[in-house]
């Protein structure tokens, strides 16, 4: 169960190293995606990129890793795609 500090410590969508296990639902403009951590929870996320960096293919329905934001849990970033 999750307080409001976060994830409880027996959650299993999060891993060591603070990072959240969901998948992409939705494709919204501007790079941003809706990713469903759990039935109840979806965050909106962006994936990282820019000039000189890696840029990572999302499409929906892939299972990603993502950061969520410690000021706003709605908020995220992609940090991979967990292939399988």
């Amino acid at each position: 169960m999750s307080d409001r500090h976060g994830p409880a410590e027996d959650d299993p969508r999060e891993d060591d190293s603070g990072t959240v296990i969901g998948t992409v639902v939705e494709a919204l403009p501007s790079g941003l995606y809706r990713v469903a951590i759990d039935r109840q929870r979806q965050v909106t996320a962006h994936a990282p990129g820019g000039p000189g960096r890696t840029f990572i293919r999302v499409l929906i329905g892939d299972t990603v890793r993502l950061e969520l934001s410690p000021r706003d849990l709605t908020r995220g970033r992609i940090v991979g795609v967990v292939r399988s």
